[in-house]
């Protein structure tokens, strides 16, 4: 019989195995190359081993990705294994997915069971900000993977008191370091307060592992920076996003102080601020901030168009870079996680079942001093982990994208796991006291919150809100049959029809609160996410039955099939193939061609690489011939695009740029934009094909994108 059981529980997570491998892995080539910026970085990083050390953005190892190195070393292994395409360097976040719901299976099964740990998984999967994360070339769900690893060992090692397993899960912390710097750290507190907190050892002993531990993460943490910054400059990329060449400031400001505030560092205007004429930060309006989405999004807005509710970004009014959907531009408060935005569809699905569950653990295990046992240490350990992220998450002002969100899917889905089994415990076993009503209440308040995400999102289709509505109202009615039993039942629950009745209420109510969210995550599967800024859920749905609104490439997109033949006949021995003003300008060209684009300015185009006299240099010693002005991005280089402007020679339009006559290529910013009536905008009618005339051009990309750009011709410029 325990055979039999044993075997039960392996077919349960083989199934949510294999639901979470075709959630993540089934038809990943739908995604092409995911973020364009992090996949021309792979492909430049196969080129050599400086590249690939540095994470080098460009093949000539001018800038860096503005982010540490570990992530996108297994992508381009993984591309060198299968081969360069976005399916190979999408493919390790996708695996990372599937082994993380294994690994929380795992962690929550040790100390809680195999019903715990198998909701748990199940609630893990099908989380959308998870599979949109696992479906993408951003590295969050690498780091995911390894903080979870982390719990493998650090649980042991509160329970026990070993030295061995707390140095090992602070050694993976570290390597969660150098995936996403300081995001890795957000777990500390949790394991610092558990492991002092523990009775395995004595309080010295607790104290001494821990000063010996935060040693060595710090070294493990800071290793390759220390490496990097140590290296003259003249010898490697400049360090991308950093004010000065340092990845130890990249560390302290655009990974670092940037994500807790709109502040900037070191007078740096950062992507996604703007400024006004006295260098003020003012407040732009979520009209304003709309087409910053969109590739070479000047900001300004069509008239008559209606914008959706919390999609937001902003671009700087001097041209310095573009954010896409910053969470910190959205309003900071308690409830921004359950408002409509661009992110609750991607996290809230289960949360209030996890807090509910928390609570209902906390009576179970009687949840006090001494913390004397693993399921105690355990259920502090998850609710640690998930507190500081949801109020980090709800009131920063600082720099976050949706997907950042897959940080608080594990701890939702632990101690939703271990609710609603520690719920079901105190339902069966007692009384009519208010602690045996948490095991309904608490599905009707995650089905009310279910339902309020659906009312955000009214425009998908009727076939999918039918389901929807129906799921839940299974789950409102079955809970409802759970309470009323509860109250005309005198006696606690025995084995026999009663509990057999009870089981099927609450597995029923479970089930209405899971159809959702799994849509939402399926979605991801047959449709096309944003690759710069990934999302699953019921806002991918709705985007796509809007005329795929932010959907597909997340980079300036534009024909540059005769540019880059034009480039390739007038090229003879120039080091850069092409000099833009930003990497978002860039990173097609380098994936098209995998031949050396300077990106001036970094990712943004903010960053002050270059000094204008050491631009001229380069120009006169035949290593800069063409500069591609427009696009995005360009606030740090004026002085450079400026003196390019004035001493240049402009290259006519029709020999690098595919002249198009349709409207539709002028205006292809404002297609399947929900309000806009390309018809009725007379800016629309009145574009001319010649964008010349620099009293016309913008500078900072403008709605036409392409269309705004000028390409010059530097050679004999200077003398």
């Amino acid at each position: 019989m325990k055979n039999i059981k044993f075997k039960k529980e392996n077919i349960l997570i083989a199934l949510i195995l294999v639901l979470s491998s075709v959630l993540n892995l089934f038809n990943l080539t739908i995604e092409g190359y995911g973020n364009e910026y992090y996949a021309a970085g792979v492909k430049s990083m196969m080129m050599n081993f400086k590249n690939f050390f540095f994470v080098s953005f460009d093949p000539t190892g001018f800038v860096s990705i503005d982010k540490p190195p570990l992530g996108f070393w297994i992508q381009t292994i993984s591309a060198k294994i299968f081969g360069f395409s976005g399916w190979s360097i999408i493919f390790p976040q996708a695996l990372a997915g599937v082994i993380s719901v294994g690994l929380i299976y795992y962690v929550v099964k040790r100390s809680f069971g195999n019903i715990a740990a198998t909701i748990s998984a199940l609630c893990l999967a099908i989380t959308p900000v998870f599979v949109a994360a696992s479906r993408n070339n951003t590295i969050d769900n690498l780091l995911v993977m390894t903080l979870l690893i982390v719990c493998v060992f650090f649980s042991k090692a509160a329970e026990k008191g070993r030295f061995k397993y707390l140095i090992i899960s602070l050694i993976f912390i570290g390597i969660g370091f150098n995936i996403k710097m300081l995001q890795a750290y957000m777990i500390i507190p949790a394991v610092y307060v558990v492991y002092l907190i523990s009775k395995a050892i004595p309080v010295k002993k607790r104290i001494v592992h821990l000063a010996v531990g935060t040693v060595i993460l710090l070294i493990v943490s800071l290793s390759w920076a220390i490496i990097v910054d140590f290296v003259p400059a003249q010898y490697r990329p400049y360090v991308g996003s950093s004010t000065n060449n340092s990845v130890m400031e990249l560390i302290i400001g655009h990974n670092g102080l940037d994500r807790f505030s709109k502040g900037s560092m070191g007078g740096k205007q950062r992507q996604g601020e703007a400024q006004n004429k006295y260098g003020m930060q003012s407040e732009i309006s979520n009209e304003n901030r709309y087409m910053a989405n969109f590739p070479g999004g000047s900001g300004n807005i069509p008239e008559g168009m209606k914008i959706p509710e919390g999609v937001q970004g902003v671009r700087s009014n001097q041209g310095g870079g573009m954010a896409g959907n910053f969470g910190g531009e959205t309003k900071a408060s308690i409830t921004r996680l359950f408002s409509k935005n661009v992110l609750s569809d991607q996290i809230v699905w289960f949360l209030p079942l996890a807090i509910f569950g928390f609570i209902a653990g906390a009576i179970v295990e009687k949840l006090k001093f001494p913390f004397n046992n693993r399921k105690k240490l355990d259920l502090i350990l998850w609710i640690l982990w998930l507190v500081p992220e949801f109020l980090y998450f709800s009131y920063t002002k600082g720099t976050f994208h949706q997907y950042y969100l897959t940080m608080m899917a594990p701890p939702i889905a632990a101690l939703s796991g271990i609710g609603l089994t520690s719920m079901w415990k105190l339902y069966k076993d007692g009384n009519r006291s208010i602690t045996a009503f948490l095991l309904p209440v608490s599905i009707i308040v995650n089905g009310l919150v279910q339902l309020l995400m659906l009312s955000y999102y009214s425009n998908i289709s009727s076939a999918v809100k039918a389901i929807i509505i129906a799921s839940l109202v299974i789950c409102f009615l079955a809970s409802i049959l759970l309470i009323v039993y509860k109250l005309i039942k005198e006696s606690n629950l025995g084995q026999n029809v009663s509990i057999r009745l009870v089981k099927v209420l609450t597995t029923l109510a479970f089930l209405g609160i899971l159809i959702t969210p799994a849509i939402g995550s399926g979605a991801a599967v047959n449709h096309k996410m944003n690759g710069s800024m990934p999302s699953a859920g019921l806002e991918l749905l709705s985007n796509s039955k809007s005329g795929d609104f932010m959907m597909g490439r997340g980079s300036e997109s534009s024909d540059n099939d005769k540019l880059i033949k034009f480039l390739e006949n007038n090229i003879i021995n120039e080091k850069y193939f092409l000099v833009v003003s930003s990497a978002t300008s860039a990173q097609s060209i380098i994936l098209e061609t995998g031949k050396g684009v300077m990106a001036l300015g970094g990712f943004s185009g903010s960053d002050n690489i270059l000094t204008l006299d050491e631009f001229k240099t380069m120009v006169k010693n035949g290593e800069v011939r063409y500069v591609l002005t427009g696009g995005m991005g360009r606030g740090s280089m004026d002085d450079i695009m400026n003196w390019v402007e004035k001493n240049g020679k402009i290259v006519a339009e029709n020999q690098w740029k595919n002249i198009v006559d349709s409207k539709e290529k002028r205006g292809y910013l404002h297609f399947n934009i929900p309000g806009y009536d390309k018809n009725t905008d007379s800016k629309y009618d009145n574009k001319k094909d010649n964008v010349a005339d620099s009293s016309k051009r913008n500078s900072g990309g403008g709605p036409e994108g392409m269309n705004s750009q000028v390409l010059y011709d530097l050679k004999d410029s200077v003398k």
